[in-house]
């Protein structure tokens, strides 16, 4: 049995080369990141595994892979060095001169919104300031915020949202928080000569066609299911994908109907080959929020990089640039 870590003997520097490893999963981006050697590195983690009695990361492919031992330590070790860095540093941070690394969890419909908005900023403002973008796989993403795997996430959370705000109103600790970036709709979309696009969009001919959906989680069932289930009707789903761009490809060459983003038709200049029309039922308004732990809200990076979010959706909230005979929606993910 190992006997427990002497704090007072742990060199904290063994923290900081732990905390960039489990960000990056990669013992060579993060020698970069922390301007030292992969050797150096490993000598490093092989110095902490001692001290924790615990691999705390194995060989994974190209990367590395954490224990659960080491899952469930880094929230708390990012925490206290982020807290450290603030305390010694109170209010510091220039974009110009930064070098900070940000991942953001998105769908590819929000990330074609924002991005290039986003790039554009700091490209001018904070050009070395570095993002990864890894995909959102889930409607709550507050797992991901909790262990450290992004530093935050945008898009439509109405579940995760409705229950930080009934904590909050119950006086419960709520340890995440958000910031709407702007309302979008989903609209029905079709290809150029669809049959269906001849005549307004009926709800009985809308559920005889045959769809495509996009779902995160790969689940044949979707919110527009549940509002047609509402009105004692279904459709047909023949196929389903996990992302807007390729449902938008296979519809602009099938007879498929989808149901994607507003902006995001125009966004991706899939215009000229694709229609859009109103769905021919109600559906609840797409709220796309970004989320964040508040274990990061005094951090002055991460409040820089939540203002310039909501600076390039602001940027972002253009009207299409094409006419449609007839009309879709905004933003994220259908599940």
């Amino acid at each position: 049995m190992n006997q427990p870590p002497n704090f007072r003997t742990l060199d904290l520097n063994l923290l900081r080369v732990f905390d960039e490893v489990m960000a990056e999963r990669n013992l060579t981006r993060a020698a970069d990141k922390l301007a030292l050697t992969q050797p150096a590195v490993s000598n490093a983690l092989r110095r902490l595994r001692r001290a924790l009695g615990d691999e705390l990361l194995v060989r994974s492919g190209a990367g590395v892979a954490p224990t659960p031992r080491a899952l469930s330590l880094w929230p708390d070790v990012r925490q206290a060095l982020a807290q450290l860095q603030q305390a010694l540093a109170p209010g510091e941070f220039e974009p110009a001169s930064a070098h900070t690394s940000f991942v953001l969890a998105m769908a590819d419909a929000t990330g074609a919104t924002l991005i290039p908005p986003l790039v554009e900023i700091m490209e001018r403002e904070a050009a070395g300031v570095s993002l990864r973008v890894v995909p959102l796989t889930t409607r709550d993403p507050r797992r991901l915020l909790e262990d450290g795997s992004v530093d935050l996430a945008v898009g439509h959370f109405p579940a995760a949202i409705a229950d930080l705000t009934a904590r909050a109103q119950s006086d419960q600790p709520v340890a995440f928080a958000s910031q709407r970036l702007y309302d979008g709709e989903y609209v029905c979309v079709m290809r150029a000569g669809h049959p269906l696009a001849r005549a307004p969009l009926s709800l009985d001919a809308y559920c005889a066609a045959r769809h495509l959906l996009v779902s995160f989680s790969g689940k044949p069932f979707g919110f527009i299911d549940q509002a047609l289930a509402g009105l004692g009707r279904e459709r047909r789903i023949v196929l389903t994908v996990n992302q807007f761009f390729t449902a938008g490809r296979v519809v602009a060459t099938s007879d498929l109907l989808t149901v994607l983003p507003r902006h995001f038709v125009g966004v991706a200049s899939l215009g000229g080959e694709l229609l859009w029309c109103p769905l021919p039922m109600a559906v609840p308004s797409v709220h796309v929020d970004a989320l964040w732990h508040r274990r990061r809200q005094a951090e002055p990076a991460h409040r820089w990089l939540q203002a310039t979010l909501a600076r390039a959706a602001r940027r972002a909230g253009t009207p299409l640039p094409f006419s449609a005979p007839l009309s879709i929606p905004d933003d994220p993910e259908p599940t």
